[in-house]
């Protein structure tokens, strides 16, 4: 089954040019099937470029998944067009009496801010409240996933001396997880962050499961049973070219940064980059749809209760 989008969102063209199936609304509703409703809460300023990569995702499964666009209230964004926020996303606010199967909570490139000094903190502190009523299963992705552990559990983000940036070895910690089935014992995963958080504060908190870990970069992707949610701290979703995306614009700027590591063929920034996590980016976020599908109530009004 086919991802349903509307047909003028830019990644309905993107995922069909990749052969992904997509459905369009109209198409969607002659279907006798009551598709898994997802959401993405997307906090990240390249809008268009975050609902490729995680609608190419979550839709190559074979069940028919409805993705709604989510946009805090009042925060306003200054690297989408207007139009395309105004016809795509809705505001938080407008959604808080439907209820979702799954809800992806990106990062955003505020990891030097306190918490409680981001703008929008009130209601993204009311949207995770509002996940343990309306929503079957939440995944906190990089900063969103910090922020969801330091919410439900106390746990603090720490800010590194040079930013974490490239692909790094990570070690399957928890092979028997339904969420890592085929899974091999060592994934390659892409890292961008300034701040991480410390396994023994993860430990400390209780209730938390690390399954993926990296010994050079850390804790990746935490369970949190109790809260029904997936906290990964890297990026699966990433594009092949993401992170040289990132480089560039940061040479670019005359920011410091050095080269991501095990990137580029030879750490040779004219070569290439290869994309090594693609499949594990699919595996892991298809057993995670998989499980929302076994697991989720049929009537939606019993999600959450």
């Amino acid at each position: 089954m086919p991802i349903k989008l509307p047909s003028a969102l830019p990644a309905y063209d993107v995922l069909r040019d990749e052969g992904v199936m997509v459905l369009d609304e109209d198409t969607a509703a002659r279907q006798d099937i009551r598709p898994l409703r997802i959401a993405l809460l997307n906090l990240m300023p390249k809008k268009i470029q975050t609902e490729n990569q995680f609608a190419r995702l979550i839709g190559a499964t074979p069940l028919q998944i409805e993705l709604s666009l989510i946009r805090m209230s009042e925060h306003q964004t200054k690297n989408t067009a207007a139009a395309h926020m105004e016809e795509f996303y809705r505001p938080f606010s407008d959604m808080k009496d439907q209820k979702f199967d799954g809800l992806i909570i990106t990062g955003a490139p505020i990891e030097h801010l306190p918490f409680k000094d981001v703008t929008y903190w009130e209601e993204l502190t009311e949207v995770f409240a509002w996940t343990q009523t309306h929503v079957h299963s939440t995944f906190g992705v990089c900063w969103g996933g910090m922020a969801m552990i330091n919410y439900f559990h106390g746990v603090k983000k720490h800010i590194l001396d040079h930013k974490a940036f490239g692909c790094f070895r990570h070690h399957n910690a928890a092979p028997a997880s339904p969420y890592l089935r085929g899974f091999s014992d060592d994934c390659v995963i892409p890292v961008s962050r300034w701040t991480e958080m410390r396994q023994d504060e993860i430990d400390a908190a209780g209730g938390l499961t690390t399954l993926i870990t990296s010994d050079d970069a850390g804790p990746a992707l935490v369970e949190d049973k109790a809260h029904r949610a997936l906290y990964i701290f890297n990026h699966f979703e990433y594009d092949s070219g993401t992170l040289k995306q990132e480089y560039d614009r940061d040479i670019g700027n005359g920011t410091p940064i050095n080269v991501p590591m095990n990137y580029y063929p030879g750490n040779d920034p004219a070569e290439q980059p290869q994309n090594r996590w693609r499949s594990h980016a699919h595996l892991l976020y298809g057993n995670w749809i998989n499980e929302i599908y076994q697991t989720t109530h049929f009537e939606l009004d019993k999600i959450g209760t």
